[in-house]
């Protein structure tokens, strides 16, 4: 008898019931989200010649297409995850789909550099509301060996976005569908932002903290002026030469980030709701674990972007070349990530080490791989290190992420998710200005010689991420 005669609905049909009600879901939505704000913040690796030549823009105002995102991404992930709590984390996800599929549309139409650099920083924003929004719901749906699984899937978005975004741009640009060029990398957001959005009301459940807490606008104010001026002049600063005011943004840094903390004590002696409760970070497994995954995320983004300029500028490889290596780095962090949920409940700390070992280990094996080639010869002898490299961030990303958020209760996932996204970005930002700096410092002695001396800053990172693991409690995660 047919699933027709039996039930009177087709066997398809009560397939999609079924899955429309399971809380599974849910992940392909907060997936799509995850890999468009990833995406976007490397895909423009590969963009940079095509944006300058066609929009006239100055290599200040191309820095800024980077920079500008990564400002308002890091500068309001803590205060967007408050506000989820408060307001409804699905609703403040859906708002910030919406926001960044209209900043995307401003930027594939953008006129020039301006107006693109504005638009730019209207996606930030949107990204910052998205990010800890995904985590915190899935921090609350799902429980146990679910989160781990759940959690291994966002750590492997993160890193085929990272790593993939710019093989995708990459082929966006030497399609050239409609003359378009580089304004495709942004209007492909459209599409998969418009499928997430008309799905998210039926398949990702609300949530909102038990008890609401009202929101810290003093706090809000101080973190952000805070990441701001650490921010700013570490992106700006190498290309307008360092003048007096990135000092002083710099200088100010340290005592707004006094006074937010001052700020957050005060108002949790008096009873009141502070931004963020810093009793969390008396818990080892918390402070240490954002201390890592700051020190991992320094590694990511500075690293893309020198082996991109390596590869075009450098080895004169076009857009589509440049980001089809990436997909050696890729493939090995697909490979490895697909055994990581299993690995960390086996492992949890140890398997973080090894993962931040086997990084510094593809960076050491670059570095001798770009010493005996230099500027000529077969880039296949980059291909152990990029192995290594994908390997090691598939070991090292979703592992940290599980164990970090396992120790976080649902009522703190928002404040949690938000601290621990703006660790991410944060880490990107500083890993690009750090690493920036000592790229184009040594660019004057050619393309191999900075892309090696970054490698060497990159190794040592590692190898200090690495020693940061032993300080994490127990051997295993301990998802909830």
């Amino acid at each position: 008898m047919s699933a027709i005669e039996t039930t009177g609905v087709p066997a398809p049909a009560r397939w999609m019931r079924s899955y429309a009600n399971s809380r599974w879901a849910a992940l392909p939505v907060l997936m799509a989200g995850t890999f468009m704000i990833v995406m976007d913040f490397f895909i423009v690796n590969v963009a940079f010649p095509s944006i300058q030549a066609d929009l006239h823009a100055s290599g200040s105002a191309i820095e800024w297409v980077v920079a500008g995102y990564g400002l308002t991404y890091a500068s309001f992930l803590i205060t967007a995850g408050r506000i989820g709590d408060h307001i409804g984390r699905r609703r403040l996800l859906g708002i910030g789909l919406l926001l960044f599929v209209l900043s995307s549309v401003a930027c594939g139409v953008a006129p020039g550099p301006a107006s693109l650099v504005a638009a730019r920083l209207v996606q930030g924003l949107a990204a910052a509301m998205i990010s800890p929004s995904v985590l915190s719901i899935l921090g609350v749906i799902y429980t146990g060996q679910d989160r781990v699984r759940a959690i291994s899937v966002y750590g492997m978005t993160l890193g085929l976005a990272a790593a993939g975004g710019q093989l995708i741009g990459g082929i966006l640009i030497h399609w050239d569908v409609g003359g378009l060029g580089w304004r495709l990398i942004f209007l492909i957001n459209v599409p998969v932002g418009i499928a997430a959005l008309s799905l998210i009301r039926r398949l990702v459940p609300e949530s909102r903290a038990e008890h609401a807490r009202r929101l810290d606008p003093a706090g809000m104010t101080l973190v952000t002026l805070a990441l701001a001026a650490l921010v700013l002049p570490l992106v700006e600063g190498p290309q307008v030469g360092w003048p007096a005011w990135t000092w002083l943004c710099l200088g100010l840094a340290v005592p707004l980030v006094a006074v937010f903390l001052l700020h957050q004590s005060w108002l949790g002696r008096r009873g009141g709701d502070p931004l963020i409760e810093l009793d969390l970070f008396r818990r080892r497994s918390l402070a240490v674990g954002l201390a890592t995954q700051l020190g991992l995320w320094c590694s990511m983004a500075s690293f893309f972007l020198v082996l991109a300029l390596y590869l075009q500028l450098g080895r004169g490889l076009d857009a589509l070349q440049a980001g089809s290596v990436f997909t050696i780095l890729a493939a090995a962090f697909v490979a490895t990530s697909l055994r990581a949920p299993a690995l960390t409940l086996r492992y949890g700390r140890w398997l973080i080490a090894t993962g931040a070992l086997t990084l510094a280990a593809g960076f050491g094996a670059l570095l001798a791989a770009v010493s005996e080639i230099g500027a000529a010869g077969s880039l296949w002898t980059l291909v152990p290190g990029l192995l290594l490299v994908g390997a090691g961030q598939g070991l090292t990303i979703t592992p940290l992420t599980a164990t970090v958020l396992s120790h976080a209760e649902p009522e703190r996932a928002g404040t949690v998710s938000g601290v621990l996204s703006t660790m991410q970005q944060m880490g990107n930002a500083l890993g690009v200005a750090i690493t920036g700096v000592i790229f184009f410092s040594a660019l004057r002695n050619g393309f191999a010689h900075a892309f090696a001396t970054s490698l060497v800053e990159l190794s040592c990172l590692l190898l200090g991420v690495a020693a940061l693991t032993w300080l994490l409690p127990g051997n295993r995660a301990a998802p909830k």
